[in-house]
């Protein structure tokens, strides 16, 4: 074995009330409409470099990854998926606020 992913989707922990049902792979992506996502912008951890992270989705991690690069297309500009967030380079808090609107995404605006 190399990684987690070599133990086929188990998931073990000691927490009786643990909730497991963000590592269900079966799960569906809801409609755009039935999303609420929130657009924050943070520089803390990176250097002082700016980001604007897309915190709130749910469904699977192929269409995160897929609004992840539509998101990175639309501004031209880097980025990543990871921990279930979108990280765009960048102060692009407004723009993708209204290319989420455009796609049909409930979102709002969290912080300054």
């Amino acid at each position: 074995m190399n990684s987690l992913s070599d133990l086929g989707g188990f998931v073990f922990s000691t927490n009786k009330e643990a909730d497991f049902s963000e590592y269900d792979e079966n799960q569906e992506t809801p409609n755009n409409n039935e999303q609420f996502l929130e657009a924050h912008f943070s520089n803390k951890g990176r250097g002082g470099k700016v980001v604007t992270v897309i915190k709130g989705f749910v469904g699977t991690e192929q269409d995160l990854k897929k609004l992840g690069k539509l998101l990175k297309q639309k501004c031209g500009v880097g980025g990543s998926v990871k921990d279930n967030e979108i990280i765009i380079q960048g102060n692009y808090r407004d723009k993708i606020i209204e290319i989420l609107k455009n796609e049909k995404y409930n979102v709002k605006r969290v912080g300054g």
